[in-house]
């Protein structure tokens, strides 16, 4: 079992002919996902990168047997490129797209909620990945080797940062969500961290978080509320931040008492999360918390 997707997932790319898409398409056919083709409107009926080209995700579900959908949509866009994909009964959208304006983000992600069984990753985010079985996302690869730890984070580059230590610490990944560093999202870090709670195959999460919001510390909360079923090791970016100031993502910003690193990290070890200063510290932390575990 896996988390989000897996081997079994039909993948399609919305912005298929893009630059972007047709860059990490490439990438992830070659990974290994099973890409079963893309979305470009007015270029249905062709094929491009050996996979066909549909005008509409409606179309890829009827045709491919789509379930999970890709989004390299232009900002202006993208909002209705997410609830097209819902609306034509893909499950898992992961949303790469940076900049889409907060109103149609808005207006996108209560489309979602409406809609059961669906899941939005992102937007701004770097996907999601089952080492071994499928890449649906812009990470490299090669960094993610199977195993049992889940990751969960808003960005992107410690996504592979956290990767790269769990691995050289002699331990792998089951899958790795990054959620993604826009002010509203699909999946806030609870959300994503319950799926990896759930998931049989994962023994221990990694929770990367940054500057604002309260995303973090509602995670936290729910871990210990729910028993600290599995050990989680914390880390949050932007511990030198100054209050008022956007650090990176739209999101990094401190607005509140509790939006702070010191605040949010306080809170995760309150709640019994192993949290580390630095994100060098991930892989022997994760070591100890599970020797911890066992004893």
């Amino acid at each position: 079992m896996s988390v989000l997707v897996n081997k079994d997932s039909k993948v399609i790319v919305q912005g298929f002919t893009g630059t972007e898409g047709s860059f990490h398409a490439q990438q992830m056919i070659e990974y290994g996902t099973n890409v079963v083709g893309g979305v470009t409107p007015g270029k249905g009926g062709t094929t491009h990168l050996d996979r066909p080209v549909f005008n509409t995700v409606k179309e890829a579900v009827e045709k491919a047997g789509a379930n999970v959908t890709i989004i390299f949509v232009p900002p202006a866009f993208a909002a209705d490129a997410i609830m097209e994909a819902a609306d034509a009964g893909i499950k898992v959208i992961i949303t790469i797209t940076e900049g889409i304006p907060v109103a149609d983000m808005m207006t996108a992600k209560k489309y979602i909620k409406d809609r059961k069984g669906v899941t939005l990753i992102g937007p701004n985010c770097p996907g999601v990945i089952t080492p071994g079985e499928a890449k649906v996302g812009i990470m490299p690869g090669f960094v993610f080797k199977k195993g049992r730890i889940g990751i969960v984070s808003k960005s992107g580059t410690l996504t592979y940062e956290a990767a790269d230590q769990i691995v050289k610490a002699g331990m792998g990944i089951s899958t790795a969500i990054g959620i993604g560093g826009d002010p509203i999202i699909g999946t806030p870090t609870k959300d994503a961290v319950e799926l990896l709670m759930n998931d049989p195959e994962t023994d221990a999460i990694v929770m990367i978080g940054e500057i604002g919001g309260s995303y973090e510390a509602v995670a936290a909360r729910w871990i210990k509320e729910n028993g600290n079923k599995k050990p989680v090791v914390g880390f949050v970016a932007g511990q030198t931040a100054p209050p008022g100031r956007r650090m990176g993502h739209a999101g990094a910003i401190v607005g509140g008492a509790e939006d702070t690193a010191a605040a949010k990290m306080a809170i995760m070890r309150e709640c019994g999360i192993f949290v580390v200063e630095s994100p060098a510290l991930i892989g022997e932390t994760m070591v100890q918390a599970l020797k911890k575990q066992t004893v």
